[in-house]
């Protein structure tokens, strides 16, 4: 179920939320945990025990690290000792979790990748070889498996106090507004709001503008741009001004259609009460690759911050081990987007501009300098959006195909006409240009959101009924982290 549907919105908000609202303050965690897994089980039942699993394991580990039932009431002592047994209860969760997703997400690559060495390096030796498990890859265990790993190692580090309660704290694993594409909400960020959250008009109204607002940024930009975007990338060749206009569409479709997800996730985490953190902060805005990772998908690169970068040693033993964990950081980040090396070398490719530009001693400030500033985003936005061709392309092949085609070096066939009839269609061209003035210009759904007036509920209303006639009229709606 993906909130772009009708049934989402005609069907299982309006009678998740009147549930909600109707149940006592005891019972809403409940009904809240239940109306997730009947949202996460829609598609595929079975992927709820998977989820249940993940859940009870966190959870029984949580008990042994607060040393339940003696010291429930405590969070740990912040860099205090800790005991073998809450060592070995951490080292449990973490190793269960990563187990879990390293199953699903990434046997079969590992598989393909063996098969692939062997038939190079071993020809004739096909009894080496091993049959693929075709292992259909569960929605958001990327996204949850990370947000129950949180909560142990925040109970572990005394960040927060854990959850002696196993309906509150399947709550927090499952809240269906952000289970399968995020933010990823760490456990420090809303422990207090699993047990005590305020729900008031103001929240519920600057929810409702949230949702709206991603709304149409999903089924208004992206979706147009995506038709453009697949457009370029699934045909043979293309000229090079299609192949630019088609990647600039792509850098649209991702940006909004995530965005917007991550929006109307917010939204429905305030209409319930708890407040998410920001997950997008006008990235392609950005100076520098390292202020893009700060307003891009903040939750992950936050998350990868504080449980990856950090505990590798950081920037704390030295210039050349800083370079080392900048780049192992991105290019595992790469790999948590998918199992390809197309994802690997799009982390390769910010790792290794991340380096560049500490070795080079940029600064996040914006310089005062105006032509500085627009030549820094220039500079910014054109190295984003060539490494996305490694994020959308099928392979490796492909993406090469496409990088050449940007330079000239491509193919052009007769029937690239038509990739520029469709790029030129009026329809197509309009959304185009009001999504790059939206992404450059506007300001963000987070900022807009915090006042609203008459004004404001006029255009929201007019965006809500026009992406709902788009979402009923439309074919195309696809939604690209959903096979992350």
């Amino acid at each position: 179920m993906v909130f772009s549907s009708h049934i989402f919105l005609f069907y299982f908000l309006p009678l998740a939320l009147a549930t909600y609202f109707l149940a006592g303050k005891k019972w809403r965690n409940a009904i809240l945990t239940l109306s997730s897994y009947i949202f996460y089980g829609w598609g595929e039942p079975m992927f709820v025990l998977l989820l249940l699993l993940s859940t009870c394991i966190d959870w029984g580990c949580g008990l042994i690290l607060m040393d339940y039932p003696r010291h429930s009431n405590e969070a740990l002592v912040r860099g205090g000792t800790r005991t073998r047994k809450q060592r070995t209860a951490l080292m449990i969760s973490v190793i269960s979790n990563l187990s879990l997703l390293g199953f699903f997400k990434y046997c079969d690559f590992g598989i393909a990748n063996w098969n692939m060495a062997v038939e190079a390096l071993l020809p004739g030796h096909e009894n080496l070889l091993l049959p693929l498990l075709h292992i259909t890859l569960p929605l958001g265990i990327s996204f949850y498996t990370f947000q129950s790993m949180s909560y142990t190692i925040d109970v572990y580090r005394g960040d927060a106090k854990g959850i002696t309660n196993l309906v509150d704290f399947a709550c927090y694993v499952s809240l269906f507004p952000q289970l399968v594409a995020g933010p990823i909400v760490r456990f420090q960020e809303v422990a207090n709001q699993m047990q005590e959250r305020v729900i008031s008009t103001e929240k519920f109204a600057r929810g409702v503008a949230f949702f709206i607002m991603g709304m149409a940024q999903k089924i208004l930009l992206a979706n147009p741009c995506g038709q453009m975007a697949d457009a370029t990338f699934d045909h043979a060749g293309r000229s090079v001004l299609d192949a630019w206009w088609g990647l600039s569409a792509y850098a649209l479709q991702i940006f909004f259609d995530f965005a917007g997800y991550s929006n109307m996730a917010i939204g429905l985490g305030l209409m319930l009460g708890f407040v998410f953190p920001r997950n997008f902060d006008s990235p392609y805005r950005s100076l520098s690759i390292t202020e893009f990772w700060r307003r891009w998908h903040i939750s992950l690169s936050t998350w990868l911050r504080d449980y990856l970068y950090i505990p590798l040693g950081g920037n704390r033993k030295g210039v050349h081990r800083t370079y080392l964990n900048l780049f192992l950081v991105m290019f595992l980040g790469g790999l948590w987007h998918g199992a390809s090396w197309t994802f690997a070398v799009w982390g390769t490719i910010h790792g290794i501009l991340l380096m560049a530009e500490r070795a080079a001693g940029m600064k996040i400030a914006a310089p005062k300098n105006i032509p500085l500033r627009l030549l820094r985003q220039a500079y910014t936005l054109v190295a984003v959006m060539i490494a996305w061709v490694f994020f959308r392309s099928d392979n490796i092949e492909a993406a090469w195909g496409y990088i050449r085609s940007l330079f000239g070096g491509g193919v052009v066939p007769e029937s690239s006409t038509l990739i520029h009839t469709l790029m030129n269609d009026p329809y197509h061209i309009i959304m185009w240009t009001i999504a790059w003035c939206c992404a450059l210009l506007a300001p963000s759904a987070w900022s807009w959101t915090r006042e609203t007036g008459t004004g404001k509920w006029m255009l929201l209303a007019a965006l809500s009924v026009l992406s709902v006639w788009a979402m009923t009229s439309q074919s195309y709606n696809p939604f690209i982290y959903f096979i992350f």
